[in-house]
Parts: C-alpha cells; structure tokens; sequence
C-alpha cells in the first residue's frame, strides 16, 4: 500500500491568515504523478536542474494549480473556481505575489534557494 506524500496528508480547509487554502497550493503537485519523496519533488520543481529550486522555478511551480484552476482564463479565480466554491476572488498577481512571500518564509538560510530540507520543512 503506497503512503500519501506529505501534501496529501494536509488537512483541507484550513489556512492561514493571507494565504490560499492549502488544496490550491497541493493541486499544483497534480502537475505530474503524485511524488513521495522530497527529492522527487525537488526534482520536479527544479527546472533548470541545479539541485536547488529559485523563486522564479518555485512560483512557475505552484502557478500551475492556479493555471488549471482558472477554468475561465481570465486570471482571477472566482470563488466558484475555487476548492469548496468559496471565497473572495483571487487575482493571478496576488497568487504570485502571495507564493514569492511563502517562497521568502521558506528559505530558511536566506540564500534566494530552497533546498531539500528547505522544501521538506513545515510551513512557515
């Protein structure tokens, strides 16, 4: 029986102040096939294959969520758009924005990367 990867074991419906619900940021691991390790997942993210995820590789990552979500392709997600068909609408600028800040949090040792341990830590 295979685990659940870390995101899947999150549970729905909570969020923290100024970020999106969590299932928003999870449908973006939905890019490709469900990953169990942290290295795979660094692997995924890590577009240019140095090891280490930037800013710029980390909010491309996790925009794909919002990408498939935006079913209108008008670059606000509606609340009907969004997991449960609530909330206020959400711009794509203001998710961009909101991921470069979690991205921020994240980085731990300030170096403009995460890494493994970075990216396997809880969120801060």
């Amino acid at each position: 029986m295979q685990r659940p990867s870390r995101l899947a074991c999150r549970r729905p419906g909570r969020t923290r102040p100024g970020l999106l619900p969590w299932a928003l940021l999870a449908f973006a691991g939905a890019a490709g096939a469900q990953v169990e390790r942290t290295s795979e997942y660094l692997a995924r993210m890590d577009s240019d294959g140095d090891g280490r995820v930037s800013q710029e590789e980390y909010v491309a990552w996790m925009g794909y969520a919002f990408e498939r979500m935006d079913r209108d392709g008008d670059g606000v997600l509606s609340p009907a758009e969004q997991p449960g068909g609530k909330g206020r609408p959400i711009s794509l600028e203001e998710h961009r924005r909101r991921l470069a800040e979690r991205f921020a949090r994240q980085d731990a040792n300030g170096d403009g990367y995460l890494d493994a341990r970075e990216l396997a830590a809880p969120p801060r």
